[in-house]
């Protein structure tokens, strides 16, 4: 069964073709997750709420783009909206801890399955500095590096122009180089 069918039975309600969608799709959908949130339980809740929500709202899909541009248009949307509401609950917390209720804010342990175990503390330094750039620089620099999805790809995901990514991989770089350079200047020092 081609992915056209498959979507067709989908649209038709076929549970069946809903399990071969997950079964196809989970890896990059949780990939994709949690190279944005860095936390395997908040990945895994991303991963499900996607597939919730292409159940949900399959008969919306037209085919105008690619369904995999489509699904990662749902997990990034989904991934930085948790970010978004994850941030706003740090600074909740730090209100808290300045008006005396204890909270501890700890970073998340990260671990991401392509990351390779002697590569894991460069790539945990990586993660803190994406962290710390603008938001559309991090999902285009984690689409390409992390996903290995082409510029037009990613234009498709974002629904910007091929031009736009560019400009964003370059900002990111460039970004990057500087959290990076500005973190290891001052452990040298």
């Amino acid at each position: 069964m081609n992915q056209q069918e498959l979507i067709v039975k989908l649209q038709q309600g076929d549970e069946q073709a809903f399990k071969v969608i997950v079964e196809t799709w989970q890896n990059m959908v949780y990939n994709t997750a949690i190279s944005i949130v860095q936390s395997p339980e908040d990945a895994e809740d991303i991963a499900q709420e996607t597939f919730v929500q292409v159940y949900q709202s399959i008969s919306s899909f037209r085919g105008d783009a690619k369904f995999s541009t489509w699904l990662y248009r749902i997990v990034v949307t989904k991934s930085l909206d948790h970010e978004r509401k994850k941030k706003r609950k740090k600074r909740f917390a730090v209100l808290q801890t300045l008006f005396g209720e204890k909270e501890e804010i700890y970073p998340a342990d990260f671990q991401h399955p392509g990351v390779m175990l002697e590569k894991k503390e460069n790539a945990k330094e990586l993660f803190k500095a994406l962290k710390q750039i603008p938001e559309k620089q991090q999902v285009a620099f984690t689409l390409h590096k992390l996903e290995g999805l082409s510029y037009q790809e990613i234009a498709g995901i974002m629904n910007t122009t091929l031009y736009a990514v560019e400009s964003l991989m370059q900002r990111a770089k460039n970004n990057l180089k500087k959290v990076l350079e500005k973190k290891y200047n001052d452990y040298e020092e």
